[in-house]
C-alpha cells in the first residue's frame, strides 16, 4: 500500500514538472515576442501622433479655417473647422473634424479685447477649443463690481465668452519635486537646462529675484546655487546657475517621489486631452489631462500669459516643479487653484518658450546608447511622445545627486524578474520545473537501488 501511495505522488510530480515545462516555455515565448518592459512600463497617452496631426492640419489650414485641435477620448487627433470644406480636407488627413462658429482668429481677437481691459486680479482666461468658446474665470477674491465689469466686457465681445467663478484663489504655488529654499521662499528644481559651459536649474520666475541664493536642504548647509535670470509677471521662468557650474550624474531624471524619478529624452508642447503628470515636493506626482493652452492669469503679482492650463491638482510647495509626458518635458508649475483634496486648476509655463529667452537647452537622457548630452525642443517631441520616455529613481530633481537606473517603478532585480511582460517569470518556471524532474526521477532511483540492496542482502541470509 505505501509503495502504491510512492507511485503515485511521484507520478503527479512527474506530471506536474512536464505541464510546467509547457507553460513556463509559453511564458518565455510570449515575454520574447512582447515589446521591451522597459518601454511598455511608462505611461502611454498617444498624443504625439495626434498632436503632431493635429498642429500640421491647423497650420496649414489657417486661422481663419480652423479653431484649435484636441487629441479625442480614443487618442485620434481633433480638428475644430468652420466649414464643410475645411472638414473634408481634416477627414482626408485621417483627423477628426468638428465643425464650429468661431475661428481662431476671432477667438484671438476676444482674448486681446479682454487683455486691453483693466486688469482684474484673482480672474483668468483660455480658450477652449473643444467647446469653441473663451472661458473666463474669477477666484473668490474678485469683487462683485469687478466681476460686473468684467462680464461687461466679454458681453461686448459676444456670445462664445464663457463666464465662470471658481473656488479658492489664483495664486502662485510658491515654495516641488526637490526642494530647494532661500530667503525668497522654498520653490522646486524644475529641469536642469545648460548653454553649452555651465548647467543650470529652469524653475519659476516667482520664486526669487536675480541673485537669490538657493540650498539644497532645510539646515541650508548645502548651496546650490544662485538666480542668474529670469521673468515674471508676463512669464514665469528662471534659471538658477549651479554653485560648481555643473549638475552632476543623474541630471536627465526629475524626482517622483518615494526615491523614484524619470528620464527626460527631450522637451515639446502638449495638446489639448494630453495626460500629463506633475511632481511636486508638497503632493508628489500627480497627473490629469491638459484643459487648454495660452491661457492668462492675473495673479496678485502681475498678469502672466501663454500659459497651458490643466486639470491637475498642486498644492503650495509644488510651485516650479516640472511636468512631463512619457519623458517629454512640457513645462514648470506656474499656480492654480484648489488642492489635491478636492481638485482643482494648475497653469504651467510652456517649456520651450522658456529655453528659447534664456538661451538654454535641456539636459536630456541617453537615446540608444549615445551618451547623455543637451537637446533643444524640437517638432518631434510636441505632443509628449517621442517613444523614450525611459524611466528611472531620480537624481537630477535631487541637484547634483546621482542617478542608478532600476526601471520605471525603480524596480529591484526580483521585480523585474516577477514582471509577467518580462522573460524573468517563464525561466523561473522552467528552472523549478527541471528541478523538480530531476529531482523526481534522482529519488526513484535512489528508491530503485535500496530496493535491490535489501533483496541482495535478504537472498545471501
Amino acid at each position: 500500500m505505501r509503495h502504491a501511495r510512492r507511485r503515485i505522488v511521484r507520478r503527479v510530480a512527474r506530471l506536474a514538472a512536464v505541464g510546467g515545462l509547457l507553460v513556463g516555455g509559453t511564458m518565455v515565448t510570449r515575454a520574447v515576442a512582447s515589446e521591451p518592459p522597459d518601454t511598455s512600463a511608462a505611461p502611454h497617452t498617444l498624443a504625439q501622433p495626434a498632436s503632431g496631426t493635429g498642429a500640421g492640419l491647423v497650420s496649414r489650414l489657417g486661422a481663419s479655417r480652423t479653431a484649435g485641435h484636441w487629441v479625442g477620448s480614443d487618442g485620434r487627433p481633433v480638428v475644430a473647422v468652420t466649414d464643410e470644406s475645411t472638414a473634408e480636407a481634416v477627414r482626408r488627413a485621417g483627423a477628426e473634424a468638428k465643425l464650429v462658429r468661431h475661428s481662431m482668429s476671432e477667438l484671438k481677437s476676444a482674448i486681446s479685447t479682454l487683455r486691453s481691459a483693466p486688469r482684474v486680479p484673482g480672474t483668468a482666461w483660455a480658450l477652449d477649443y473643444r467647446s469653441n468658446e473663451v472661458v473666463v474665470r474669477g477666484d473668490s477674491t474678485v469683487s462683485g463690481s469687478d466681476w460686473s465689469r468684467l462680464t461687461g466686457v466679454a458681453e461686448g465681445i459676444g456670445g462664445f465668452v464663457r463666464m465662470e467663478r471658481t473656488e479658492g484663489t489664483f495664486t502662485t504655488r510658491l515654495n516641488g519635486a526637490e526642494p530647494i529654499l532661500s530667503t525668497a521662499g522654498r520653490c522646486s528644481a524644475g529641469f536642469n537646462v545648460t548653454d553649452g559651459q555651465n548647467d543650470f536649474i529652469l524653475t519659476a520666475g516667482h520664486c526669487g529675484p536675480a541673485g537669490s541664493v538657493w540650498f539644497g536642504d532645510d539646515g541650508g548647509d548645502r548651496q546650490v546655487g544662485k538666480t542668474v535670470a529670469g521673468s515674471f509677471p508676463g512669464d514665469d521662468f528662471s534659471l538658477v546657475e549651479y554653485a560648481n557650474g555643473k549638475a552632476g550624474d543623474g541630471a536627465d531624471v526629475v524626482a517622483v517621489g518615494g526615491g523614484k524619478g524619470v528620464r527626460i529624452t527631450g522637451a515639446g508642447e502638449p495638446a489639448v486631452g494630453q495626460r500629463v503628470f506633475r511632481s511636486g515636493s508638497t503632493s508628489g506626482l500627480r497627473d490629469g489631462q491638459v484643459s487648454a493652452l495660452d491661457a492668462t492669469v492675473n495673479y496678485p503679482e502681475g498678469t502672466v500669459t501663454g500659459l497651458i492650463e490643466t486639470d491637475v491638482c498642486a498644492e503650495p510647495g509644488d510651485s516650479g516643479g516640472p511636468m512631463f509626458s512619457e519623458g517629454i518635458a512640457l513645462g514648470v508649475t506656474s499656480g492654480g487653484s484648489g488642492d489635491c483634496d478636492k481638485g482643482g486648476t494648475t497653469f504651467f509655463q510652456p517649456l520651450p518658450e522658456a529655453m528659447k529667452s534664456l538661451g538654454v537647452e535641456l539636459i536630456v537622457s541617453a537615446r540608444e546608447g549615445v551618451g547623455s548630452g543637451a537637446a533643444p525642443s524640437s517638432p518631434a517631441a510636441t505632443g509628449g511622445g517621442g517613444g523614450g520616455g525611459g524611466e528611472a529613481v531620480p537624481g537630477a530633481a535631487a541637484p547634483g545627486a546621482a542617478a542608478p537606473v532600476t526601471g520605471v517603478n525603480g524596480s529591484t532585480l526580483l521585480s523585474r524578474l516577477t514582471d509577467r511582460r518580462n522573460v524573468g517569470p517563464g525561466m523561473l518556471v522552467v528552472a523549478g520545473s527541471l528541478i523538480a524532474l530531476v529531482a523526481t526521477r534522482w529519488i526513484r532511483a535512489e528508491q530503485d537501488r535500496k530496493a535491490y540492496r535489501r533483496h541482495y542482502s535478504a537472498t545471501w541470509g
